[in-house]
C-alpha cells in the first residue's frame, strides 16, 4: 500500500468540491431552463462580459471547443444567443445574448447570487473570502 492519500490530494479535493457545488447549482438551470452546464457557463460569460467569440469563452472558462460549439448551437436555437461577424477577424463570430437571453441571464444571475450567499453563510465570510483568494491564485498560476 502506498503512502499516497487520495483524500488529502488537493486536485482531488478541488475537483470534488467543484463537482458538488456545480451539481447543486445546476439543478436550478436544468430544471427551469433545460440547460446544460456548458450552456449556463456560456450564458454567464456573455452576460458578464458582453459579446465574445467562442474562442474567448473557451479560454476564459477552460471549456473544450466542441462542447462550446454544441452548446452555442442549442442556445441559438432556443433564441438565447445570436451570432454576428467580428469586425476585427473575418473568420470569427461574436456571440451575444438576445433580449430573451438577457432575461434568462438576469433570472439565473439572481439565483447564482442567492446560491453564493448560501455558500458564504455556510463557510463564514472570512473563510469564503480566503477560499476565493486561494482559488484565484491557483487559477492564475495554471500554465497555458
Amino acid at each position: 500500500m502506498s503512502d499516497f492519500s487520495l483524500d488529502g490530494f488537493l486536485p482531488y479535493l478541488l475537483n470534488n468540491a467543484a463537482e458538488s457545488t456545480s451539481r447543486a447549482f445546476s439543478a436550478h438551470y436544468r430544471r427551469d431552463h433545460g440547460m446544460t452546464r456548458a450552456q449556463w457557463r456560456i450564458m454567464a460569460h456573455l452576460g458578464s462580459f458582453g459579446a465574445l467569440t467562442a474562442t474567448e469563452i473557451c479560454r476564459r472558462g477552460f471549456l473544450e471547443k466542441s462542447k462550446v460549439s454544441r452548446a452555442v448551437a442549442a442556445l441559438e436555437e432556443a433564441g438565447l444567443v445570436r451570432r454576428a461577424p467580428s469586425d476585427s477577424d473575418r473568420r470569427a463570430e461574436l456571440l451575444s445574448l438576445t433580449a430573451r437571453g438577457r432575461d434568462v441571464h438576469a433570472e439565473l444571475s439572481a439565483y447564482a447570487q442567492d446560491f453564493q450567499s448560501g455558500l458564504v453563510q455556510r463557510l463564514g465570510p472570512e473563510r469564503a473570502a480566503t477560499l476565493a483568494q486561494i482559488l484565484d491564485e491557483l487559477i492564475e498560476r495554471q500554465p497555458d
